[in-house]
């Protein structure tokens, strides 16, 4: 993948660090769920399709909610990881560009983003998203990112990121005020087709112990999925690990939770 607006138009590829987010991007606290399900997203009977799917973090841990769930992602090692970790479930996988998803009309009662809709092309994804949810139907464009502001464990991990990938545009997010967070979700490229149902701004501290972060930090897109030569990432490991062995075993890193709710028009 490559865009202009992320990373200085640099390569990455998130398939390059399946194995890493398999493990270490399973961190959405009990909060986020709850809210979620709170927003009529993750209810008994619903059928919900994720796009972004990743390794199937969301609909692994919402299954048992008694929901149906669809997850898509561009990334075949993506997929591969996703389908082992659901054995069992009720979740269906298949590889494919959030804007290619072509299902019959009305088939989900609501649809997922969660920490991908930026890489989305809005104009070609949202009339066939309009077009596969029933009537009412709901679209959650979900986040949870870290705070360096308010973290100096998270701020000295980003300084490191950008040691060895100065081009990385991932770090640096401020916590948003309320003016902030209603400028951030408008959403006024969705209308006529949907309109703004709840918007949601949230702040936890998610535990961590030191081996959860460096892969949390491994599994980022400056890094895991960058394009760097595997020397650079070997390095950016062993420089990130000695300083973490400065930090307590365990500690918790603040995360600012963002939920827009659409609502199908």
């Amino acid at each position: 993948m490559q865009f202009q607006s992320i990373d200085h138009n640099a390569l990455f590829d998130w398939g390059r660090a399946s194995e890493t987010y398999a493990k270490y991007r399973d961190i959405y606290p009990p909060a986020f769920y709850e809210r979620l399900r709170g927003l009529g997203i993750g209810l008994p009977g619903q059928n919900i399709l994720d796009l972004g799917t990743g390794t199937g973090v969301l609909p692994r841990v919402m299954a048992s909610s008694g929901a149906r769930f669809t997850g898509v992602d561009i990334s075949p090692e993506q997929i591969a990881q996703a389908r082992e970790l659901s054995r069992g479930l009720a979740i269906s996988y298949a590889v494919m560009p959030a804007e290619e998803i072509d299902f019959p009309p009305a088939t989900f009662d609501a649809a997922m983003a969660c920490q991908c809709f930026h890489y989305f092309d809005r104009a070609a994804l949202m009339p066939k998203l309009h077009a596969a949810l029933k009537p009412g139907g709901k679209f959650a464009i979900l986040s949870m990112i870290w705070l360096p502001y308010q973290s100096k464990i998270a701020m000295q991990s980003e300084k490191l990121v950008l040691k060895y990938n100065p081009g990385w545009t991932g770090g640096g997010y401020r916590r948003k005020n309320r003016l902030e967070q209603k400028a951030m979700t408008t959403a006024k490229w969705a209308r006529p087709l949907f309109k703004v149902e709840h918007r949601v701004f949230f702040c936890v501290d998610v535990p961590f112990t030191r081996d959860a972060w460096h892969g949390r930090i491994l599994a980022c897109r400056g890094i895991g999925a960058s394009s760097l030569p595997d020397e650079k990432i070997a390095a950016f490991m062993a420089e990130h690990r000695a300083h973490l062995s400065t930090l307590p075993e365990e500690f918790t890193v603040p995360h600012q939770i963002m939920m827009l709710v659409l609502k199908k028009q």
